[in-house]
């Protein structure tokens, strides 16, 4: 038992990171790519622009040193005179600073050299050498020398007579580009560090003040699991409309909707052991009569099995009802699109209940000039007008006159059943609704009510999207007036 009862045991989940983390860290991700991403285009755009700088710097370099050296011959192709040209020792300060050639050559990053026709390099002694591939055009190139990108002037050397004697090879090292790059490095990386914890700041700040909301909800939910009935709902009136605002109305609405279902079935539960107490009872007692001396007795047996088939026929008539009353509850839940002609049905029942009630008298005014259709379920409507129709049968005792009504205003159309019975106080009127509340409950069970048929007519009509309405006066009758909303437009009107 104890090994089976481990395994069953669930392991517990391991927290996720929040929200809140989640946006922070995806604003730096985010950040950083796009950052990256934009340095590496304007440090592509930098180093090509650096690069052609410095390339036309060797060209410039390479014409200077050529033209210096084009009076010579190959004979005088020597370091001692290559030297003596290119650094004389007679030049004024002036006449230095002027000379591009002894500007290049003063250059710690610059390197010239010379290669005589055969390819031997010639100037400057003692340097190592590096590979010669001989061109007769002029050619600026990058290499990386042991890793190091250099960039290389190479041009052809040629005496007064236009003869190629030799060449001319300018290393540029590259020192003040590489240390301009290296800076900027440094700086880059000191931002990305900085700003990579900047905006996760800025990011976790910003998620937290967005999903303020949140924390609302969670409250709220939590509040409603340890109490479903609790009155508690998101606030939004501080808030701006959002997506978190759609969600705050649509969770209030929800809540708003189950803990309705709750009370109705907490409802429903009370109504019938409230009404289902007596007769049960009643059927208790006659059952224990009949148990105890009442089998012997003809009279009472049959007095008693009478009294018990009554009740039972009246709990059978009161779940029916409160069924309906159910359904009717959840007709949001349960909606099907239903078109249903009004004018048609009030038409039917008009016709039904002269039939069934010949010693009433029913009229009908009927202002609809053509099919009225609502979207509603026919047998819901029906039943709404079988239920205001039978009211005011059974409470039209004296005059027995009743009237139905069907008219249309704008996209609505308004359906009434007015009776000319004794009429309801305005005391009561406000209650009628109620399930299981009756005008006069005496007389009421006298003639078979449950206090039900009202409460089932208005859950219908309200489900559909209608109103349902009671006009009433003590002696001169009532009117019922629903109200529903028109589908589909009157093409003959």
């Amino acid at each position: 038992m104890g090994r089976s009862s481990s395994i069953i045991e669930k392991t517990p989940q391991q927290k996720a990171l929040s929200l809140k983390w989640k946006w922070a860290l995806g604003s730096v991700v985010g950040v950083f790519l796009i950052f990256i991403i934009f340095t590496w285009f304007v440090m592509q755009a930098f180093a090509t622009q650096m690069m052609s700088t410095e390339r036309h710097q060797v060209t410039s370099s390479l014409n200077a040193v050529t033209n210096r050296l084009q009076n010579i011959n190959a004979s005088q192709l020597l370091p001692t005179k290559i030297d003596q040209i290119l650094q004389p020792d007679s030049k004024e300060f002036n006449d230095v600073v002027n000379d591009p050639v002894l500007q290049q050559v003063a250059r710690t990053d610059y390197t010239i050299r010379v290669y005589n026709r055969k390819g031997n390099q010639v100037y400057p002694v003692g340097e190592q050498p590096i590979p010669f591939h001989e061109t007769n055009k002029r050619i600026i190139r990058v290499e990386r020398i042991k890793g190091i990108k250099m960039l290389f002037g190479h041009q052809e050397l040629r005496d007064s007579n236009n003869k190629i004697i030799g060449h001319v090879v300018i290393e540029n090292h590259l020192t003040a580009y590489h240390k301009t790059f290296n800076r900027i490095y440094s700086i880059i990386t000191i931002l990305i560090i900085l700003g990579t914890f900047l905006i996760a700041l800025w990011g976790y700040w910003l998620a937290g003040f967005f999903l303020r909301p949140m924390d609302s909800i969670k409250n709220t939910v939590d509040t409603i699991n340890r109490d479903p009935q609790a009155q508690v709902r998101v606030s939004t009136d501080d808030r701006k409309p959002d997506e978190l605002t759609d969600l705050s109305n649509l969770l209030n609405d929800m809540l708003d909707k189950m803990q309705r279902f709750i009370l109705q079935q907490h409802q429903f539960v009370e109504d019938v052991s409230h009404e289902l107490r007596t007769p049960v009872a009643i059927v208790k007692g006659h059952m224990e009569l009949l148990n105890r001396w009442g089998k012997d007795d003809p009279k009472i047996l049959d007095e008693s099995i009478r009294a018990s088939l009554q009740e039972i026929s009246r709990m059978e008539g009161l779940v029916s009802e409160m069924l309906d009353l159910t359904r009717a509850d959840q007709v949001e839940l349960t909606f099907r699109e239903g078109d249903t002609d009004a004018k048609d049905l009030i038409n039917g029942i008009y016709t039904n209940f002269k039939m069934i009630h010949p010693d009433f008298t029913f009229w009908i005014d009927d202002d609809l000039k053509g099919p009225t259709i609502v979207n509603m379920n026919r047998d819901h409507l029906e039943q709404i007008l079988i239920i205001l129709s039978d009211n005011a049968v059974k409470y039209s005792q004296d005059r027995r006159e009743i009237h139905f009504a069907a008219s249309r205003s704008g996209n609505l159309v308004e359906l009434a059943v007015q009776d000319f019975g004794e009429g309801i106080n305005p005391e009561d009127a406000s209650r009628v609704f109620d399930r299981f509340y009756r005008v006069d409950k005496a007389r009421s069970r006298k003639q078979g009510g449950n206090g039900l048929g009202l409460s089932i007519a208005q859950k219908l009509v309200e489900g559909y999207g209608g109103n349902i309405q009671l006009e009433s006066a003590i002696g001169q009758g009532s009117i019922f007036r629903i109200t529903l909303p028109i589908k589909h437009q009157d093409k003959n009107k």
